[in-house]
This record gives structure tokens, sequence and C-alpha cells, in this order.
């Protein structure tokens, strides 16, 4: 499930915690960083949960609507499209995700179901879930743009849920937006009979990634003084202790990765840190990270000192 970038940006947050903390642990904060990435995984089943029990509570509120003769225009048609929905009665089936929220006791929303309420009564509101309903008959691609859209504009954006979310579990507010593109992915990428949650996989591609984590954070907490010695003099508008401290963070990432993970392509590096400032840091912390690690790189290059190896990696 996690991809290079989540794994990047769990060490930034965890170099983050270590760098503000009066007591630095780097073993404390090793082991916290695995397990944070380990939630990430629940939080995705979690969410996967809460779509699945939007629908339920459809279910049964159509259900109460009907005997109570108190159904809106657009609900006397007493139409099923969402209850049918292909997509979601996918995920309710899919026996790998049941089991792992059984195993974890992570069904959440029945004990807390005022945040299925509110989204279901939310998404009643939308113009484009009315319309939803009202057509004579769906396909599975009409069914799974209905699930992205509940999710992206009704689901994902939510206060209240944010809230609840954050006071659940403490890691799960910083994995939120990375949980949240994750599902949005594995989602669009669904075909009809053939998705899968992937939830109780391994965290990991494979082992070399979570080494990657692991050495990545000790490369950076370690070689702290070396690498902000390379940043110094390449910002001459500003001095290190002007420069925002994600950036900075940011910057001996990227340099450690330069030095230290000769496997890792220059453009790959730079890119991914290019798009992490971008959605972590400050407006302009991009094209500053972008022109910094461009410099050093060149610098690197001319006095041969770029530690990669195979064809295509400078």
């Amino acid at each position: 499930m996690l991809t290079r970038r989540h794994i990047r940006v769990k060490v930034l947050q965890s170099l983050y915690a270590l760098y503000h903390s009066d007591h630095p642990d780097l073993d404390k904060q090793e082991k916290f960083l695995l397990f944070s990435m380990v939630q990430m995984q629940d939080l995705y089943a979690v969410l996967l949960q809460l779509l699945i029990a939007v629908r339920e509570h459809s279910e049964t509120y159509q259900s109460r609507v009907q005997k109570k003769m108190l159904a809106s225009a657009s609900e006397k048609s007493s139409s099923t499209n969402f209850i049918d929905n292909r997509l979601l009665l996918q995920l309710k089936g899919d026996e790998q995700l049941q089991q792992y929220i059984r195993n974890k006791k992570l069904d959440l929303w029945k004990t807390n179901d005022e945040y299925v309420y509110l989204l279901f009564n939310q998404l009643r509101e939308m113009d484009w879930y009315q319309e939803y309903l009202l057509l004579p008959e769906t396909d599975f691609e009409t069914d799974r743009d209905l699930v992205l859209k509940m999710y992206k504009e009704v689901i994902a954006p939510n206060d209240k849920l944010y809230d609840y979310l954050e006071d659940k579990q403490l890691t799960w507010i910083d994995d939120y937006p990375l949980v949240n593109t994750a599902l949005m992915k594995r989602l669009q990428k669904w075909q009809d009979g053939r998705g899968r949650t992937e939830v109780g996989q391994s965290v990991y591609k494979n082992e070399e990634d979570k080494e990657f984590a692991l050495t990545l954070l000790r490369k950076v907490f370690l070689n702290d003084e070396k690498l902000a010695a390379v940043i110094d003099g390449k910002t001459p508008n500003w001095d290190q202790d002007r420069i925002a401290d994600l950036d900075m963070i940011i910057l001996k990432m990227g340099i450690a990765e330069f030095n230290y993970f000769p496997s890792i392509p220059v453009k790959v590096t730079i890119n991914e840190y290019l798009e992490i400032a971008k959605e972590y840091s400050t407006p302009k912390s991009s094209l500053f990270v972008n022109g910094i690690l461009d410099k050093i790189v060149k610098e690197y290059q001319a006095s041969g000192n770029l530690n990669k190896i195979g064809r295509g990696l400078r």
C-alpha cells in the first residue's frame, strides 16, 4: 500500500518530531515510525468500512421512509440505485477487508453511527446524488463515479469526521491525506468483480521499502551537521535559521539520498521532494527546494562526488 513517497513523508514527520524534541531518541522514533506506517493500514480499512456503513444506513433510511410515507419527491420512486451500488456491494463482500476489521476490532461505525448519519444526510443534499437516484439504471462505471464523488466531496473534507479521527488515533490525522489519496487511487482502478482492497497484506511493497524508511531516518539524523554544511552557502539570501524547518529537513533528506542511496536516480529524488514540498510546506518552498537540490547535484557532478551507480541514475 505504501509508495516511496508515502514513506518519505512518514520519515519527514519522524525527523520533524526528533528535531523538535527536548530529548530526541532515535531508537524510540524508529519504532514509532514503523508503528505509524502500520497504523496507516488501519485507517485505510476504517475509511473503506465507512463507505459500507453509509450504504447500509441508506438501506435502513429508505425502509423507514417508505413505512412512514415521508419520502421526498426524488425519493418517492423508491430508487435502490445507491443501495445496489456495485462497488459498495463488492467492498461489503470483500472478506479480506471484513476479516481485517474483525481481527483488529475496527468496526468503529457501529458504536459511532452519528458520523454515518451526518455523512448520509450531507450526501442527500447533493444534487448529483439526487440525479443518480433518478437514473433508470446504472452500470459499474456510473456506480464507481458516484462513490468517488461521495468520498471526495462529502467524506474526505468533513470537519467532524476529521476531529473524530484525530481523537481516535494519534497518528491518523497526519496520515489522513496520504490514506485518502491511496484509497481514491485504489477505487479508481477497481474493475467490476475484479477489485481488491489489499487490506491485510504488508504495508510495504517489499522488505527493501521498509529498510529504506529506517535507513533514510538514520542517515539524515546521524549526519545532521554534515548535511547542514552542504546546504550552507547555497542560500545566499537566506541564513539557515531563516529557512523553514520543513524545508531544511526536506533538503537534508534529498542530500542524504544523493549520498547514501546509490540506486535512486537523482531526478527521482528531486521530483519526490519537490512534490512533498508543494504539499506540506510553504507556497514557495517547492521552487526553493528544487533550486537548492539542483545546485548541489551540479556541484557533486562537477567534483565527481555524486554517489550513483547504474545507467541513467545521474
